[in-house]
């Protein structure tokens, strides 16, 4: 038994959502478009698990949040993939994949067939096992991948109000769900072996400012050391965590976010990996032309920087899935993925956003004692990484802005006092010059001139509104 579909999407996540509203867009047929995944639901916007689904009062629950809800796009819930014909199989796993024939087997033995195969297959959460600590089915433990786990960490959440959670992890998923289990007025203690918070993508200086802004909440910190083992009574459940340092916390909840590892066992062997994920060309192509790979398991050539990365955020698994959609229904209209890598994060009443890449120098501006706060960073004498914390739209596109047009930075001590003006001044007058060879960008700007450009302004607005005057009192005796 088996079907065959001229399009498949491997992987029910963000990444699967955004890919059938393009398919759609670019005028797919009815019949034509299959997505399978494991999970039961059609494709979410996976965000709203560590934020909305956990707030205490209206939390966020499915239908609200199905893809593509998070870009302002249509709601695509059931109904909607059934009235533009596309076939969702769900709760379905597929356990082996023949590239070559063009072929999926599921764990029920369907065999699907496709033309164009989308890999969306997202990662999974490092287990403790994996670092030699068992525990993890405790009824009391937490991981947070997918609807499931959110439903399991809410319940024990709510079983145990007002008594100690201990995260397990101090990235994304640490960060989001300490916010989130301390607004639910749990005793919240964070454990990591780093220096501090984030610390992939945060510097010190920024790292402080969040953990004095997380401490005023009532959640504690412990750095430097990591997790030995669980203390569990009779029933499995665990008691306390003991620690490498010699620290034993009493915990009712723990929550682990210790990382993640890209699904790309169906197809090693048989397309070729790159930093830990599927590598992919500027088309979102495999080393396989029919099969594409998009979300947190392609590995794929940012231009911007000249180099391939793999990037683990929700932005870059909807734009890749959509540029992936584009090309492979618009060849010949479709240049190779340009994309400028972004992340962000609301946790508590804060909000912040990156782009580009934290290599290089870093310049902090803003006030580390108020509500807006940023950072630079500078590499080969242009800035290639913008980071804003309190930021209003404006701000944040500007950052955004500048980071593309990756300025040349003559004196980083100018840049700290400009602050953010720095941003907002290069995005509203950006000089460009002949291309060059910037580490991959096909454009440099220079150092603005702002006095000669406010200058070139007033005198442009004067001439234009000298010869409305005259254009009006002619046209008036005609």
């Amino acid at each position: 038994m088996g079907r065959a579909f001229v399009y498949v999407i491997l992987g029910g996540g963000v990444a699967a959502g955004y890919a059938a509203l393009e398919f759609t867009r670019k005028g797919v047929s009815p019949g034509e478009l299959c997505i399978i995944s494991e999970e039961p639901v059609p494709p979410y916007e996976r965000p709203a698990l560590s934020k909305g689904y956990l707030l205490p009062e209206a939390p966020a629950r499915l239908p609200s949040f199905h893809t593509c809800v998070g870009a302002n796009e249509e709601r695509l819930t059931p109904k909607w993939y059934k009235e533009h014909g596309i076939e969702l199989v769900l709760g379905t796993r597929v356990k082996s994949a023949d590239v070559r024939r063009k072929t999926l087997l599921t764990a029920a033995g369907e065999t699907i067939s496709y033309k164009i195969l989308i890999i969306a297959t997202g990662a999974r959460a490092l287990k403790l096992e994996e670092f030699g600590v068992n525990g993890s089915n405790a009824e009391n433990v937490c991981y947070l991948r997918d609807v499931a786990d959110a439903d399991r960490l809410v319940n024990v959440m709510q079983s145990c109000t007002g008594g100690n959670a201990v995260i397990i992890g101090g990235g994304y998923i640490g960060m989001e769900c300490a916010a989130s289990l301390a607004i639910n007025k749990m005793n919240v203690t964070m454990v990591f072996p780093e220096a501090h918070c984030m610390a992939r993508l945060f510097t010190p200086k920024i790292a402080s400012y969040y953990e004095d802004y997380y401490k005023c909440k009532g959640v504690q910190f412990i750095k430097g050391t990591v997790l030995s083992s669980l203390d569990m009574d009779s029933n499995g459940k665990v008691t306390a965590v003991n620690l490498r340092d010699g620290n034993r916390l009493p915990a009712d909840i723990v929550v682990v976010g210790i990382g993640i590892r890209p699904n790309t066992s169906l197809f090693e062997g048989q397309l070729t990996l790159e930093k830990g994920g599927i590598k992919v060309n500027g088309r979102m192509q495999t080393s396989i032309t029919s099969v594409y790979a998009v979300g947190d398991v392609a590995s794929f050539p940012v231009k911007l920087f000249g180099e391939t990365r793999r990037l683990e955020h929700v932005d870059s698994a909807r734009k890749s899935a959509r540029y992936a959609v584009a090309a492979i229904m618009e060849p010949n209209k479709t240049v190779d993925f340009d994309y400028l890598p972004f992340f962000y994060s609301r946790v508590f009443a804060l909000s912040w956003q990156f782009y580009g890449d934290n290599a290089g120098e870093v310049v902090h501006f803003g006030d580390y004692s108020g509500s807006t706060i940023g950072a630079y960073w500078v590499s080969k004498g242009h800035l290639v990484g913008s980071f804003l914390e309190g930021g209003t739209k404006e701000e944040y596109e500007a950052i955004a802005k500048a980071t593309r047009l990756k300025p040349a930075i003559e004196d980083t001590s100018d840049l700290e006092r400009q602050g953010l003006g720095f941003a907002l001044a290069v995005s509203e007058n950006p000089v460009t010059s002949p291309p060059g060879d910037v580490g991959g960008s096909s454009l440099i700007l220079e150092r603005p001139l702002y006095a000669w450009h406010a200058t070139a302004g007033v005198v442009l607005a004067a001439s234009v509104a000298a010869f409305g005057y005259w254009y009006g009192r002619r046209r008036r005796r005609w």
